[in-house]
């Protein structure tokens, strides 16, 4: 005569299943909340935005040195001006790029979107989403980052 085995079925239940996910879940949505993409996006754009604002003083002042000082060709008055074809025209563009820059940087946000300006462009690319002034006392030069996030005021630097 065969005895027969009663064996028992290993596996998981339903409710066992429930369970884990349920907890993958809870840990899913702590990690997403303690990483926050939103935020880490407008922190990099505001750090991209500080960037291109050294970037930018940075050449002027190179074109300066270059130049004996003189930055009238740049078009760079008393009064914040946008760094655009309307604002500062084609001419601080032609001046600077190659030279003193790969390519005139955008705000990434901005009407460019944060696409660089390329020499081919300097007649028609816009607004870059940039300010700069000239102070009419001691001829320091600023540039401006005015569109920034997270409740930062604005980007300046001064020179």
């Amino acid at each position: 005569m065969k005895k027969l085995k009663i064996t028992a079925q290993r596996g998981f239940t339903l409710i066992e299943l429930l369970v884990v996910i349920g907890v993958l879940a809870v840990l899913l949505a702590i990690v997403l909340i303690a990483i926050n993409p939103a935020r880490q996006f407008s922190q990099a754009n505001n750090t991209k935005r500080a960037s291109d604002v050294n970037a930018l003083l940075n050449a002027v002042h190179q074109y300066a040195a270059d130049n004996k000082g003189n930055i009238s060709p740049l078009n760079i008055g008393a009064t914040a001006t946008a760094i655009s074809t309307a604002g500062t025209g084609a001419a601080f563009c032609d001046a600077l790029i190659t030279q003193y820059l790969a390519a005139l940087p955008s705000d990434p946000t901005g009407a460019l979107a944060g696409n660089p300006v390329l020499k081919a462009d300097c007649a028609t690319y816009g607004d870059t989403g940039y300010t700069i002034s000239k102070s009419g006392t001691d001829n320091r030069i600023t540039v401006t980052a005015p569109s920034t996030e997270l409740g930062v005021t604005t980007i300046s630097v001064t020179r």
